[in-house]
């Protein structure tokens, strides 16, 4: 499996023969907005040739579900599935539409492509339909968990043996600050944590993320699982 790191809570995953992009942030549609949330990393364009197996969105927010970013993928001829929650499988649909497969993504919902499990499960957000994802493949199990709040509704919905936890760690926007994530890594049970959302609008360091072991991500490239 390998896993690389696509910036803010953006993952590009391969396994099993499979390209998997989830929440892919590559334009400046935040910054557009609201200058001092910029965009502090140039985009590297390469990563719009990738031809998706499997686009999976957590929630509707600019910097998980670009509409900008969407729609560069979402107009490729190549038919593919969309996984994602009410709110972004209708933003999706009603956007762009296409051929692919958009299928509802919501927390309790299992969707197998090929040898790959995809398991919604919730999160604690401003989107209401916010979800994390687990991944089960090459016998691991890694969960993505999408913005989310610190919550026994969220930890109660999860299985056990994750190997790895890809968590934002910004303390803002209803997001898990460094303690909370690191909290929330050890009460998930995750054999490895990565924190996310950072370096992206702000100058966050996660070089002091109370959890071990921790993998510090570097943009755009692989991750050691």
């Amino acid at each position: 499996m390998k896993i690389t790191w696509i910036g803010q809570a953006g993952l590009y995953v391969e396994t099993e023969g499979l390209k998997i992009i989830i929440d892919p942030y590559l334009s400046d549609c935040v910054g557009k907005i609201d200058p001092a949330k910029s965009r502090r990393v140039p985009v590297k364009e390469e990563l719009f040739d990738i031809q998706p197996d499997v686009m999976i969105f957590t929630h509707d927010h600019l910097d998980h579900y670009d509409p900008e970013t969407a729609e560069k993928f979402l107009k490729k001829e190549k038919p593919f599935t969309v996984l994602g929650p009410m709110s972004c499988w209708k933003h999706a649909r009603e956007q762009v539409g296409g051929p692919h497969n958009y299928v509802m993504f919501d927390a309790g919902v299992e969707w197998t492509e090929g040898p790959v499990r995809f398991i919604a499960v919730p999160a604690i957000h401003s989107d209401p339909v916010a979800i994390g994802v687990i991944i089960e493949s090459e016998g691991k199990r890694i969960y993505v968990t999408g913005d989310t709040l610190y919550g026994r509704k969220v930890l109660d919905a999860l299985p056990q043996d994750i190997d790895a936890v890809f968590l934002p760690i910004n303390g803002v926007g209803n997001n898990m600050n460094k303690a909370d994530a690191a909290r929330f890594a050890k009460a998930c049970g995750a054999k490895a944590a990565y924190p996310m959302h950072i370096g992206m609008m702000d100058d966050l360091d996660a070089s002091d993320f109370p959890f071990e072991p921790k993998v510090i991500p570097v943009i755009y490239q692989e991750m050691e699982l």
